[in-house]
């Protein structure tokens, strides 16, 4: 891999226009011109991209009202849960109860507990997923991007936001998950383009559960879930996203990443990418130092922020390469962002205009990085 391409977590703000009509959608409304709209999104977020310098780009998730919970339309088996929907606050505990998240009262949010699963499982659309993936090649087309990647829910993940009122046991909805999923993982490798699977489930849970101990027994079933699921797909086309929450907020309860290395690195994935800069992260590269990352592995660090309005300096996004490659290689790290911009539709805290000009910095950095690199002789 050439060293320091540039790529990011998945969702990008989503227009206005079309944030509306995604929550039209949710709620049983007409939306006349919902494809259309989306198959303008995507050319133009996939336009920007290429415009700001990123090497392999997406959709932004322009179809979805969340990177998670939008399976709930995809599969049969979800609806409204016939009880409230309690979940740790990620990043949060009782110690901070005068800080109040942004977001968490919005429209936008008010959809991640709307659904949870009561039924069977299947899947009920298998051709939206293609939809994406044609609106996607078709914009990179336009655009002239030649590196592709597009996001899907893990197993994990999606147990986590839609929660199960139905299998007897959490074994058998995990199960079910892995046979519903198949299907989407697989159209977006066979077209072409390589899977992010976005597992915050292996880390932003942490809270959900008494113990270390019992946290790691779930994420390894998420882990081994996750791994039936991509089974027969080339690790070199897959990915993974490791997240805390994408919240600015104390995260002073997170699980460090040193107690769930060895977890991810049981996942089939080639690549993971991981949250590599924010104020409670951003030291973790040293991680790398005492556990070796296997030779067919590479590293997305977030290099830039997600959660706030600053424009980080290219030398600063620079130095955050610099320290991943000095403990992994350059060749196996590509620069990212530590979470999306826009996770859940109207969600986002940082501006649309703030998010491209990180995005082109985060580009600036990686271009000086390897000029760096080269100049010095290494790599």
């Amino acid at each position: 891999m050439e060293p320091f391409l540039t790529t990011h977590t998945g969702s990008l703000p989503r227009p206005s226009e079309l944030a509306d009509l995604l929550f039209d959608r949710e709620d049983g409304k007409q939306t006349d011109g919902f494809e259309e709209g989306v198959r303008q999104a995507v050319e133009a977020t996939v336009r920007r991209q290429v415009d700001a310098g990123v090497d392999v780009v997406n959709d932004g998730e322009m179809s979805k009202i969340g990177y998670s919970t939008y399976v709930a339309r995809r599969l049969t088996g979800f609806g409204p849960p016939p009880s409230e929907i309690r979940r740790s606050r990620p990043g949060l505990s009782d110690e901070f109860g005068d800080f109040a998240p942004f977001g968490t009262g919005s429209r936008g949010f008010s959809y991640t507990r709307s659904n949870a699963c009561i039924g069977d499982v299947k899947v009920a659309d298998a051709e939206s997923v293609h939809a994406d993936v044609a609106n996607l090649k078709a914009a990179a087309d336009a655009s002239g991007a030649s590196q592709l990647f597009m996001t899907a829910a893990s197993p994990g993940v999606i147990s986590y936001f839609l929660p199960n009122f139905h299998y007897p046991s959490r074994e058998e909805y995990l199960a079910a998950l892995v046979e519903a999923m198949r299907p989407e993982y697989r159209a977006i490798v066979d077209a072409g383009i390589t899977l992010q699977l976005d597992c915050p489930d292996l880390a932003m849970t942490r809270g959900a559960y008494g113990s270390l101990e019992e946290f790691r027994r779930v994420a390894a079933e998420n882990v081994e879930a996750l791994n039936e699921a991509v089974a027969g797909l080339p690790p070199e086309r897959l990915r993974v996203h490791l997240c805390w929450g994408n919240l600015e907020a104390p995260h002073t309860n997170d699980v460090e990443l040193t107690d769930v290395i060895d977890l991810v690195l049981r996942t089939v994935p080639a690549g993971i990418s991981l949250e590599g800069c924010n104020p409670r992260h951003g030291h973790e590269w040293q991680v790398f130092e005492d556990v070796r990352l296997p030779d067919d592995r590479y590293l997305i660090p977030g290099v830039i922020d997600s959660t706030t309005n600053f424009v980080e300096h290219p030398n600063l996004v620079a130095q955050r390469l610099e320290r991943y490659a000095g403990v992994v290689g350059p060749e196996r790290v590509m620069a990212g962002t530590d979470c999306g911009f826009g996770t859940f539709t109207g969600v986002g805290r940082v501006a649309p205009s703030v998010t491209w000009a990180k995005l082109a910095t985060m580009a600036e950095g990686a271009r000086r990085a390897a000029a760096r690199l080269s100049s010095s002789g290494a790599g």
